[in-house]
């Protein structure tokens, strides 16, 4: 934004604090006007001689004018100077702020000195560089995780129509289902990529949404994937409404439980789905038995593209974005997103969302 040149705030302060002190100046001079020398008379009689009261004012007068020419120039340098010394934060922030414009985003101000205004804007706008920091290093490693992976279907639906262009005899049949293939799994990571950005976007309507149904929904949508896998689907729960977008919800609480089906024991494993109410919040439980894994695993698997090795060969790999469109779509609804490792195995995830009250559902 353009703006027209005006006075710097240190001049603004500068002239504020001499006006100040020849008010302050005036004032005295004033009183002493009023209630000392306008009540003389007009000869006083003194040790030596006579005071005649005309001279006297004269005197005052003369003397007045220099007492407040000499605060004129004192309260013009001082108070450059002191404005000076109390803008030079302001001055620090300033800077850093001119560099993080032009992209330099790890300069941090670390103003010293006790607790004031200008500390408080200065810790405040190192955090806010600290966050910013970390945001754009996580899309610029998003960016990169995403290009890779779009980049492998690309390059194999290539490859395999290079083949088929110098191989005369190959199975048309074979390479079209092949091509099938990649091809969904191509579709299926953009449509990801478009519901993680829709949901980081907040761009949804808000509507009043039973938790408990949509988990029925994804249970019964996903009981075949759990009889294939040998998986035993429990559910329990209350009623639990809040005010959220139904179709995220629903992709919610289908990743968890697609998640918790697919990477599970080979056999004799099982998912435990509940819903429950607390005192201003409704919080869905998906727990599932499992191998054991580390908490430093736990804590790395809602980033994008995150997988463990065994998922990487699984036949229901996904595209690496279930955990991390959970993790969005909790956060897009001012949620809460908790993962924690099971003592014999497998995974707790537990997702808290503000509730909405009965009344306000009914």
């Amino acid at each position: 934004m353009s703006r027209k040149p005006g006075l710097s705030v240190r001049l603004k302060l500068t002239l504020s604090y001499t006006g100040f002190l020849m008010v302050a100046g005036f004032l005295l001079l004033a009183v002493m006007w009023v209630f000392v020398l306008r009540h003389l008379p007009a000869y006083t009689s003194v040790d030596g001689g006579v005071l005649v009261r005309s001279f006297l004012l004269r005197d005052f007068a003369s003397a007045a004018a220099a007492v407040l020419g000499f605060l004129l120039v004192f309260g013009l340098v001082g108070g450059w100077l002191l404005a000076g010394r109390m803008l030079a934060p302001l001055t620090r922030i300033t800077h850093a702020t001119r560099m993080a414009t032009n992209g330099s985003l790890d300069h941090r101000i670390r103003l010293p000195g006790r607790e004031d205004e200008f500390r408080e804007l200065a810790d405040a706008f190192d955090g806010m560089l600290t966050r910013l920091e970390a945001h754009v290093a996580e899309q610029r490693r998003f960016a990169a995780n995403a290009s890779h992976e779009l980049r492998t279907p690309l390059a194999i639906s290539k490859a395999l129509l290079d083949v088929a262009r110098t191989d005369p005899h190959l199975d048309v049949s074979a390479l079209v289902d092949r091509l099938h293939t990649v091809n969904t799994r191509a579709i299926d990571l953009t449509e990801a990529l478009l519901l993680l950005s829709r949901a980081d976007r907040r761009s949804f309507t808000r509507e009043r949404v039973d938790l408990s149904l949509l988990t029925e929904e994804a249970t019964e949508t996903l009981l075949p994937l759990a009889e294939k896998h040998g998986v035993a689907l429990i559910t329990s729960g209350d009623i639990a409404h809040l005010a959220g977008s139904p179709p995220l919800l629903l992709q919610l609480t289908t990743n968890l439980i697609q998640n918790a089906i697919v990477h599970n024991l080979p056999e004799h494993g099982y998912v435990r789905v509940h819903t429950g109410l607390r005192s201003k919040s409704v919080v869905l439980t998906v727990e599932n038995t499992g191998e054991q894994l580390s908490p430093e695993l736990v804590s790395s698997l809602t980033e994008p593209f995150r997988r463990g090795t065994e998922r990487i060969h699984s036949d229901q790999a996904g595209v690496g974005l279930g955990l991390a469109i959970v993790k969005t779509i909790t956060r897009a609804h001012d949620g809460k997103l908790v993962l924690t490792p099971r003592p014999t195995g497998g995974l707790r995830v537990s997702v808290e969302i503000p509730a909405i009250s009965r009344h306000a559902a009914r």
